[in-house]
């Protein structure tokens, strides 16, 4: 039976809470854990790019959550439903009450299907598909392989997403598909892009830039998607430059689509105005209740929501929390370090990495900014299994 009290609850058994979890049982004096965690099965993510280009069948990004909640942690299936800082509470979806005298707000991001109006009716078929979905995934690649030609149409929402380069990722697979079946010639691809560059970084969009002009992609800056009708093959733009609205005919559409915080956390006292768990960006310690610690795609932190983040992250909430226990000065700080690995086709990617500054802060000694194949090896089977074997084991 579980108890109603610990030391460290941990919400969210997803990279981030599993991540800070292991680290935590790996202290010489570990605290006592629950991590709270309804989803029994646990996804790989960043390899679902690959597996709407077929590279991967989807059941490879998928393994139990059980075999990674570390053992000594208590594992609560269920969702959180309530936060309450003031009383170092939070509420379970089976009305339990837990109590806690440190929390870990590791929640990850809010899919907001919905608010595109008609993407949830026709999301999977008539065309339209997705990358950010474990249901839907498959649906891309099989778009991608019978496309004959026509308009191929992908989208970047205007709100903060997980893996930020994911939006293009596809498009360039498709062109390097499209080219191998025959295909590219009768064919335009169109990527509406509500941000006003490629990308965040100059040395990287520079090199993206040249990649879209050598491929013959078409781009559209600050268009927002906000309705697809799927039957009538139609998506509708917003500009978010002259607010006129622009009717686009697909023949096929991949949807980035809007993301937020969770609605629990914005809901909730933890929030700051934009539904974030509001941290300090380099101790990742709440600004306001510091018994909270948060990190991951829930976070106010000002960095892509990536992984690789998270990988960076983790250390600083382990050491500073271990800290706080020991009523010690908090002793690690997070620099905004990210990494985007952006695959420009089949067997080439250009690998970002930066900090808060958007400055590159790159790991190999050359130019990252070069297409490779041995940054693509390193995606495709480096980093998955670095991931499944060290990150959530608490070993890196």
């Amino acid at each position: 039976m579980a108890k109603s009290h610990y030391q460290v609850v941990i919400a969210g058994g997803g990279t981030a809470g599993l991540t800070v979890a292991a680290q935590l049982m790996d202290q010489p004096n570990p605290p006592e854990i629950a991590l709270i965690e309804p989803s029994t099965v646990h996804y790989y993510q960043p390899l679902w790019t690959l597996v709407g280009a077929g590279v991967f069948p989807r059941e490879q990004s998928a393994r139990p959550e059980a075999d990674y909640i570390p053992p000594g942690v208590t594992w609560l299936k269920e969702r959180v439903t309530a936060f309450d800082p003031d009383n170092n509470s939070v509420t379970l979806s089976n009305g339990e009450t837990i109590t806690y005298d440190f929390l870990v707000v590791a929640l990850g991001i809010q899919i907001d299907w919905g608010k595109v109006k008609g993407l949830p009716e026709t999301l999977g078929k008539n065309g339209v598909c997705s990358n950010y979905s474990y249901d839907t995934v498959e649906y891309t690649w099989q778009n991608i392989r019978t496309f004959r030609g026509g308009n191929a149409v992908f989208t970047h929402p205007s709100t903060p997403i997980k893996c930020g380069g994911a939006p293009q990722k596809i498009v360039y697979l498709a062109d390097d598909y499209f080219r191998r079946s025959g295909v590219r010639q009768q064919s335009q691809l169109n990527f509406y892009h509500a941000g006003a560059a490629i990308f965040a970084v100059k040395k990287y969009a520079d090199a993206l830039n040249r990649v879209v002009a050598r491929k013959g992609i078409n781009v559209h800056y600050q268009h927002d998607l906000i309705e697809v009708r799927g039957e009538a093959r139609e998506a509708v733009f917003r500009n978010l430059a002259t607010q006129e609205t622009v009717t686009v005919h697909f023949d096929m559409l991949h949807v980035s689509p809007p993301q937020s915080a969770p609605d629990v956390i914005k809901s909730s006292a933890l929030a700051n105005s934009g539904g974030w768990v509001e941290v300090d960006q380099y101790t990742l310690q709440h600004k306001r209740y510091p018994n909270v610690f948060s990190l991951g795609d829930c976070s106010s932190l000002p960095t892509s929501k990536t992984g690789a983040a998270v990988r960076k992250q983790a250390p600083v909430v382990v050491a500073n929390l271990m800290a706080a226990i020991a009523k010690e000065t908090l002793p690690a700080t997070y620099d905004g370090y990210t990494s985007c690995p952006l695959v420009t086709g089949y067997g080439s990617l250009i690998l970002a990495e930066f900090d808060y500054t958007n400055q590159p802060k790159e790991s190999f000694p050359f130019d990252q900014s070069q297409e490779r194949y041995s940054m693509y090896a390193l995606k495709a089977y480096g980093l998955p299994a670095m991931y499944w074997n060290g990150m959530l084991r608490g070993r890196m």
